[in-house]
């Protein structure tokens, strides 16, 4: 009752409005239903191309060559641009909300007719586009929020209701790209790109009517790459957080294979949809417990108690295996608590190191500091699928690739894999990922940035206390 009051009226001391609220929450339904589309199905798609898998990731790792180029690129563009309107983030969200789901529909529209070369030209250009106009969309969302309220609670509050919107974005996605590419109804992913793109342009529309840039830094920093870089190694929690998070993300590569794992290990790539089903409720339950869950423990703790229980869960589904159906959605639904837990978190911490930045530099650099966001999770996303063809396509694996649309012509051909390129899957689809968040949990012990001190950095940052005060009321010496 108290989390749905919550998200039709405004609570005492907030700041935004509940239309603002609610276009705000609603662009991360548009801007997450893309997001999946590259994570859940672009090894699939690529795969079906008929490429050399082990080529394909090669690209998709050059590709981010231009992607570091370009996120630290746009971070001091993004901090020393001036707009007219006064207005730092619509004017970029106004470009991206555009730009996005056409680049989007480019990307997963590469003709079959043509050959290996120009396809792989195709998708270094048609991604680098798509990375490009991404980090459009990604940095000025994230940074718009310490515009439109200095309250940590209700930034905190707002980042963990914008994660169940962001889960309806995920639906649609999870259902559009499973049902229609499956053995049941044969469509391309060239149909899902462009069902994507429409959806997420409706969804991300609403924000640039809604959204209201209420606080803005009373002085803007003129920015160089040496600045930047002096800037990013005086914000050490901002480097701790994501040197962990890039090995969580970069070995969640079970998105990426769950519609193989769902066809060769289940039978049924519909098989994938019942289990994602079963975890939904229990994922969303705990996903609206969050906001309250944090204000009785420090989300940092929060987050690493999760990543213990993902990686024993993890554990316990490699070494209980495939055969049992049951077993393995019970494991799956276990396991969907934690994870959705640490997805609502996830991003709250950005904010939060943004603000010990100012604090700790006194250098207002918001535009850079949600830009390692941006770039962090487009190098992990790529890493992930480009992990997974990869392993796929060692010749140790012995992975059968043939070009097809969908996996209805996938059945009619026959195509079998061998029982030991079937462990490799299962193995890469359990284990790697519990790999990856036992070294993030490891990196993140590190991270000793608490709510209570934030919340007085903000303070000091905006100028309801002087720098006397913040220092005697921190907990500990930064």
């Amino acid at each position: 009752m108290q989390i749905m009051e919550k998200l039709k009226s405004t609570p005492v001391g907030w700041e935004t409005k509940p239309m603002e609220r609610k276009g705000y929450y609603l662009y991360f339904a548009g801007q997450n239903a893309i997001y999946f589309l590259l994570a859940n199905y672009l090894t699939t798609y690529l795969m079906f191309l008929g490429i050399n898998p082990a080529k394909t990731a090669v690209v998709m790792l050059i590709v981010k060559i231009w992607d570091a180029v370009n996120d630290a690129l746009f971070g001091v563009i993004f901090d020393s641009v001036k707009f007219k309107s006064g207005k730092k983030y619509l004017p970029w969200l106004k470009i991206s909300t555009f730009l996005t789901p056409i680049a989007t529909f480019f990307l997963f529209a590469i003709p079959r007719s043509v050959g290996e070369t120009t396809k792989l030209l195709w998708f270094a250009a048609a991604y680098v586009i798509w990375d490009t106009v991404y980090t459009l969309c990604d940095v000025p969302i994230y940074g718009a929020i310490t515009s439109m309220t200095r309250n940590i609670d209700e930034r905190s509050s707002m980042l963990s209701y914008k994660s169940i919107w962001a889960g309806v974005g995920i639906a649609f996605i999870t259902v559009a790209g499973t049902v229609l590419v499956s053995e049941h109804v044969g469509a391309s992913y060239t149909v899902v790109g462009a069902a994507t793109a429409v959806f997420a342009f409706a969804t991300m529309l609403p924000v640039l009517k809604t959204l209201q840039e209420r606080h803005q830094p009373e002085e803007e920093e003129s920015f160089t790459l040496t600045r930047m870089f002096k800037y990013l190694f005086q914000n050490k929690y901002l480097l701790i957080y994501y040197f962990g998070y890039f090995f969580y993300s970069a070995a969640s590569i079970s998105a990426a294979l769950n519609l193989f794992v769902s066809y060769y290990l289940f039978n049924d790539t519909l098989f994938s949809l019942i289990v994602s089903a079963c975890g939904t409720v229990p994922s969303l339950i705990f996903s609206l417990l969050v906001p309250s869950m944090l204000r009785k423990i420090d989300k940092m703790k929060l987050y690493r108690i999760c990543c213990v229980l993902m990686v024993l869960l993890s554990l316990v589904m490699w070494i209980a295996g495939y055969s049992n159906l049951i077993l393995h959605i019970v494991l799956y639904v276990l396991r969907s608590v934690p994870l959705a837990i640490i997805g609502v978190i996830m991003f709250i911490f950005t904010p939060d190191c943004a603000e010990y930045g100012k604090y700790k530099s006194g250098i207002e650099a918001k535009g850079i500091t949600f830009a390692i966001q941006t770039f962090m999770v487009k190098l992990t996303a790529a890493i992930s699928g480009a992990m997974g063809m990869f392993i796929l396509g060692l010749k140790s694996t012995g992975w059968v690739t043939v070009e097809v649309q969908s996996f209805e012509e996938l059945q009619q051909l026959g195509v079998q894999q061998s029982q030991h390129a079937l462990d490799v899957l299962w193995f890469s689809y359990a284990m790697i990922p519990a790999i990856g968040c036992a070294i993030a949990y490891i990196i993140w012990r590190f991270y000793q940035l608490n709510d209570k001190d934030v919340q007085i950095m903000t303070d000091c940052n905006a100028g309801k206390i002087t720098r006397e005060e913040a220092e005697k009321a921190l907990s500990r010496k930064y």
